[in-house]
């Protein structure tokens, strides 16, 4: 080792010693702490914090040392977790060519806003699932961890593994409209193009792969039934993410699908709109999550009538909606794992909170409801020990909210206070 290198080695050391010795210690007074592991309320709590993360959660007794934030009057949270969203995108219109109106430094920018909105409604932490515009994803997530923007932890895909033409496609344009590459940069065909775009896109940032397993309800021309991506190509996609030691999850709206996705490896399932009984309990033996976005089909019933949104959209989504939400309560019944996730992108960002009614009118406690979004969503990110659980060694991301959701779930709609890694953001 050369002197320079011993001085660096001496310098870094120092600073770390230095950091640690002057860590700052602040605390958290929790009046009413929901404690997600355990599924119990604890009252009376202080939270002890140093360097962005919880070094201890005791009964309250007045600390000698710190700044405590008095939050006596509030039931305290995890911050919650979203599993499906779609931050740098521009959102669901009437026009199917809405992804082809706007440059990439108006993704970065909208993008910037729909990460402030999804933090400050207590979603401290996103899992990204895939953008038209590659990598914008990717971009936002580096921006939030530098500190140059506010917005939840994110894990992304960078873009859609799917076929040509399939449901993660721009579709619905003239035969001749030529679509820029970069919004298809996942597209594959075969196994051997779905090994080689999914190893580009992990060398590219992506954290996992988003499979778009059979059509969607939003991609013109496609049928949410109709499986598009063969097991091979799932197992492909699959294998290649277990080398870079991830997985992939897989839009599958039909029974086929999510049966063939299921059977490749994927981790977990979203919408699973037209799930079977077969494939409640495939998804069960395999170990796999549920990510079931239960309310947005009344969104887009709602929007769409109201802004004449494409007669096939307002025909899948009539044909998905209460399917799915059957398929939501018989899986809860089952027990298999689920996740929340809400597509947020569909509808606009910070409304994610509106879901948790309505996974528990179909079927879950508040309690399993809150656990979907915290220890759940984190399991399922392998984030379980940064995030999900307010303890010591996770981040101190933390909501607050007067009301009591268990009592009313719908109380989460309305966080009265965020903090994300020790800093209050409101």
């Amino acid at each position: 080792m050369t002197i320079l290198q011993r001085m660096s080695c001496a310098l870094i050391a120092a600073g770390v010693i230095a950091t640690s010795a002057f860590a700052e210690t602040s605390y958290v007074r929790a009046g009413r702490m929901i404690d997600t592991e355990t599924g119990k309320v604890l009252t009376d709590r202080l939270i002890r914090i140093e360097d962005g993360r919880i070094v201890a959660v005791t009964p309250y007794a007045p600390p000698a040392d710190g700044k405590v934030l008095d939050w006596s009057g509030f039931t305290v949270l995890p911050g919650l977790i979203d599993m499906h969203t779609h931050l740098s995108d521009w959102g669901q219109t009437s026009n199917v060519a809405e992804p082809l109106l706007h440059s990439a430094e108006d993704i970065a920018l909208v993008g910037a806003k729909n990460a402030r909105d999804t933090l400050n409604a207590g979603f401290t932490s996103v899992r990204d699932v895939g953008t038209f515009r590659a990598f914008g994803d990717v971009s936002l997530r580096n921006a939030i961890e530098a500190g140059y923007i506010e917005g939840p932890r994110m894990v992304v895909a960078g873009a859609y593994i799917t076929v040509p033409g399939g449901g993660g496609e721009v579709t619905g344009m003239a035969p001749d409209v030529q679509i820029p590459e970069i919004m298809r940069m996942g597209v594959a065909a075969g196994p051997d193009e779905v090994k080689s775009k999914s190893r580009m896109l992990f060398q590219r940032g992506a954290d996992s792969l988003k499979l778009i397993a059979t059509g969607a309800v939003l991609a013109a021309g496609t049928e949410p039934g109709a499986p598009e991506m063969t097991e091979a190509e799932v197992r492909a996609a699959v294998e290649e993410a277990a080398r870079y030691k991830s997985y992939a999850t897989a839009h599958a709206h039909g029974a086929e699908g999510i049966k063939i996705a299921l059977n490749g490896g994927v981790r977990s399932i979203e919408h699973a709109s037209l799930i079977d009984d077969e494939a409640i309990q495939l998804a069960k033996k395999k170990g796999a999550w549920l990510v079931m976005d239960v309310y947005n089909g009344d969104f887009i019933d709602e929007m769409g009538k109201a802004e004449h949104w494409p007669e096939e959209i307002m025909r899948k989504n009539f044909e998905t909606t209460d399917a799915q939400r059957v398929g939501f309560r018989k899986a809860v019944a089952a027990g298999v794992k689920i996740a929340f996730g809400t597509d947020a992108g569909v509808f606009p960002h910070g409304l994610n909170a509106r879901q948790f009614k309505y996974m528990v009118r179909y079927g879950m406690t508040p309690m399993q409801a809150i656990q979907s979004a915290t220890t759940s969503a984190a399991a399922l990110m392998g984030k379980s020990a940064d995030v999900g659980v307010i303890a010591p060694g996770r981040y101190a991301d933390l909501v607050a909210v007067a009301a009591d959701p268990l009592a009313d779930i719908s109380a989460l709609e309305r966080i009265d206070h965020v903090m994300k890694g020790g800093k209050l953001i409101r």
